[in-house]
């Protein structure tokens, strides 16, 4: 890039900032924050900065097992725009890439913007760019070209969302990324939408892992795009023992609560349409099971994971003695 360029980002991004866009616009808040909170200039040029080996095998540890979940849902989402000149990474929630996906044939380009496992990609160390400025903001988000802080990377469109763990907690984010200029702005949208999913997927994942023997709910209307759907997790008792950022939101639910014992039909009787629709798939679920026991309740019961009497209990409760 030249010094030509990198002097008139410089200047753009100040103008920006002495203006009035920054409260109208939140990449040029995240400019200010780079500049004033972390103190860098645009016109820096040096490469992000670069884990140890130990520290990076660290980061890789820290995030193991959700590299382990992430694996086919980022195979597919590679899949998808690893033909248009896309890479994917997953970054842990310091904003360091610690696992990757890329054709070989644009791997150079990649390294040498520094886009690779290992580099440090907070919005602390490089200013606003898609990793860092979406842990920040905690949403999913594409900082395009020159939206980027630092001259330098204003070659890249980078399109991320965060994946929160089991108890609302950001953990990591996915991110694709491309350096190539015939990059269109419809296919940055498409990006978008894949990205989101696949986030949404590995957080879905993560959190059934969460909880193993619980059965697994989806609060009424908690489809959404963008934010997830609305996760309840419930034990043998009808109990809520975990719910998903999406579902904490939603329905006010805190680790607080959630602490406390909190019947699943007290909660999502919050809206009659969702207790209606938990009580018609408890009852499919219990009939099903009750169908492969042969009609033995003690069976059925174990094939559950709960005790005659807990069964019993539902059963009286559904109608279904």
């Amino acid at each position: 890039m030249s010094t030509r360029y990198d002097g008139l980002h410089a200047e753009h991004v100040q103008s920006a900032l002495t203006g009035g866009a920054a409260a109208q616009s939140a990449v040029v808040a995240s400019w200010g924050r780079s500049m004033r909170l972390h103190g860098l200039k645009p016109e820096e040029g040096a490469p992000p900065n670069v884990l140890s080996d130990r520290e990076f095998r660290e980061a890789r540890d820290r995030l193991g097992p959700l590299i382990a979940t992430a694996k086919a849902t980022l195979d597919r989402l590679y899949s998808a725009v690893g033909g248009a000149g896309c890479c994917v990474l997953l970054a842990d929630r310091d904003g360091v890439p610690v696992d990757r996906r890329g054709y070989q044939g644009d791997d150079a380009t990649f390294c040498k913007i520094g886009l690779w496992t290992g580099a440090v990609w907070s919005e602390e160390s490089e200013g606003t760019n898609g990793i860092g400025t979406a842990i920040v903001e905690q949403r999913a988000l594409t900082i395009h070209r020159g939206q980027h802080f630092r001259s330098r990377n204003t070659a890249l469109s980078c399109t991320v969302a965060p994946i929160f763990d089991h108890r609302g907690r950001l953990m990591a984010a996915i991110d694709v990324s491309s350096a190539r200029l015939d990059l269109t702005e419809d296919f940055v949208k498409l990006i978008a939408v894949a990205v989101v999913d696949a986030a949404r997927r590995v957080e879905a994942e993560n959190f059934r892992l969460a909880f193993p023997r619980a059965r697994i709910v989806v609060a009424h209307g908690g489809d959404n795009a963008f934010n997830g759907r609305a996760l309840i997790a419930v034990d043998e008792d009808d109990l809520v023992i975990g719910a998903s950022r999406t579902a904490r939101q939603r329905l006010g639910l805190t680790d607080e609560t959630l602490n406390a014992p909190l019947p699943a039909a007290n909660l999502l009787g919050q809206d009659t349409d969702a207790e209606r629709g938990f009580a018609a798939a408890e009852r499919s679920v219990i009939q099903r099971v009750l169908r492969n026991a042969g009609g033995n309740v003690s069976a059925a019961a174990g094939m559950m994971g709960m005790s005659r009497a807990t069964l019993h209990r539902k059963m009286k409760r559904l109608g279904l003695n």
